[in-house]
C-alpha cells in the first residue's frame, strides 16, 4: 500500500459551519488561495444546496484556481447532486462528495428509513454523480457508530456504483483509536485497491487527531481536516497537527503528505483574521505559545540548545523563531540574554540585583513583562546604566 496520505481540507465547508466561522465568498476565496499555496490535495469549498452563498463560493473557487481539486458536498438525493454538479462546472478537477447517514440511531430517529432504503439511495446518488464527474466520494455519516457488517455492504455497493473514495466519518467524535482503527482496517481490506478509504474525525472527546492517525495505520489514505481544527461542536481533526506528526515522527508514522508546512502558520493566521476567533494560545503548532518558553529551567536549556525543549524548528511551520517570555517563572540565563539584546552587559553581581528587581515586579503581574518595562528596571541600576553607556 502506498505511503502517500491525501489531505482533504474542509475548512471552507465543515469548518465554516461552526458558530462564528461563517465566511463571505471573497473571504472564502482568500482562504482558498492560502490553502492552494499550502498544498492541500482537495479543497471542499461548500455545500451548494445549503445557500446561494455556498453555491457561489464553490463556483468561484473552481473558476479561480484551475489547478485545484475542488469538492462540493451533496446529500444522497437528486436535487443535491445536480446542484453540486452545477456549482462545479467551472472547476477543472471537480469532485462530488455525497453522503447519507448509516448508523441505526440516525436511520431510526432522523431518516426514518430502513437499511435497504439507505443503501439504494447511496448507490443511486453515486451513479448520478458519476454522470457529471469521474471523481466521486461517498461518506457514510456516523460511520463509526454503524453496524460493521452493514457499513461494509454499503461501502462495497457504492464502490461498485463508481465511487473512488469511501469516507467513514466519526461524525460525533465518539470513537477511540483502537476501535476506530479496527473498523477502518476492516473496510480497507474489504475494498482493497478499488477505492481510497477516507476518515473525517470530530474532536468531541479530544481524539480526532489520534483517531485519524490510527486510521492511517489501518489503511486509510485520505484525512479530512481543517485549519486550526475548526468545525462543528468541538471541531475537526486539526490539519496542522496531523501533518506535523507525520513529518516529525516518520519513525512511528512512515507516511507522507504534499503539504508545504512552512505555510501552516500563515494559513492559521489568515483564518483567524477572517473568522471571529483564533486558536487557543496553547494550541499545538500554531498557537501563540506553541514555541514560547517562560519557565527558567526550560529557558536555560533552550538557550544552550534549542532542541532541549523544541521538537519542531518553528521556521518549518512558518514561525520566524521561538520566543522567551519573561515572567515570574523566568531564570537568570534568559534575563541575561534579554539584557544583552537590549544593550546591557551585566556582571554577575549586576545580574543578581537585576534578577531580584525583576522577580519582585513579575510576581505582581499576571502576564510577562514587555521590553520597555525590562529596560526601565535595567536603568534603575547606576552600574548597569554605566555599562550601557560604555
Amino acid at each position: 500500500m502506498s505511503d502517500r496520505v491525501y489531505i482533504f481540507d474542509t475548512t471552507l465547508r465543515d469548518g465554516e459551519q461552526s458558530p462564528g466561522c461563517s465566511m463571505t465568498v471573497p473571504e472564502k476565496l482568500r482562504m482558498a488561495a492560502k490553502l492552494v499555496e499550502l498544498g492541500v490535495d482537495l479543497l471542499e469549498a461548500g455545500f451548494p444546496i445549503a445557500s446561494e452563498g455556498d453555491f457561489e463560493a464553490v463556483w468561484a473557487v473552481g473558476a479561480e484556481f484551475p489547478t485545484a481539486r475542488v469538492a462540493a458536498l451533496a446529500r444522497c438525493c437528486t436535487l443535491d447532486v445536480e446542484r453540486a454538479a452545477k456549482s462545479l462546472e467551472r472547476a477543472a478537477h471537480p469532485r462530488i462528495h455525497t453522503f447519507i447517514a448509516t448508523s441505526e440511531i440516525h436511520l431510526k430517529h432522523k431518516l426514518k428509513k430502513t437499511q435497504r432504503q439507505v443503501l439504494d439511495e447511496a448507490v443511486a446518488a453515486v451513479e448520478l454523480a458519476r454522470r457529471y464527474t469521474d471523481d466521486v466520494e461517498f461518506s457514510a455519516e456516523d460511520g463509526a457508530r454503524t453496524d460493521p457488517d452493514y457499513l461494509e455492504a454499503v461501502s462495497k455497493a457504492v464502490v461498485e456504483a463508481g465511487a473512488g473514495t469511501v469516507n467513514i466519518p466519526d461524525t460525533v467524535g465518539y470513537s477511540t483509536p483502537k476501535e476506530y482503527g479496527a473498523l477502518i482496517g476492516r473496510i480497507a481490506r474489504a475494498l482493497g485497491e478499488d477505492a481510497i478509504v477516507s476518515v473525517h474525525c470530530h474532536d468531541d472527546l479530544g481524539l480526532a487527531v489520534a483517531n485519524s492517525l490510527a486510521a492511517i495505520e489501518a489503511g486509510a489514505r485520505q484525512v479530512e481536516c481543517t485549519v486550526n481544527g475548526i468545525g462543528e461542536r468541538a471541531g475537526n481533526c486539526s490539519l496542522e497537527e496531523v501533518v506535523m506528526i507525520l513529518k516529525t515522527r516518520p519513525d512511528q508514522y512512515p507516511y507522507r503528505t504534499d503539504i508545504r508546512a512552512e505555510h501552516l502558520y500563515g494559513a492559521s493566521q489568515l483564518l483567524s483574521r477572517l473568522i471571529t476567533f483564533g486558536p487557543q494560545p496553547n494550541k499545538a503548532i500554531v498557537g501563540r505559545n506553541a514555541f514560547a518558553h517562560e519557565a527558567g529551567i526550560h529557558q536555560d536549556g533552550y538557550l544552550k540548545e534549542k532542541t532541549t525543549y523544541e521538537i519542531i524548528d518553528p521556521r518549518t511551520v512558518g514561525v520566524p523563531e521561538g520566543e522567551l517570555v519573561l515572567g515570574k517563572h523566568s531564570g537568570r540565563h534568559a534575563l541575561h540574554q534579554r539584557a544583552q539584546k537590549l544593550g546591557y552587559e551585566l556582571s554577575r553581581e549586576e545580574l543578581d540585583a537585576f534578577y531580584y528587581r525583576f522577580s519582585a515586579v513579575a510576581d505582581q503581574r499576571k502576564k510577562g513583562l514587555m521590553d520597555e518595562e525590562i529596560l526601565a528596571l535595567l536603568r534603575e541600576a547606576p552600574v548597569a546604566q554605566q555599562a550601557a553607556a560604555d
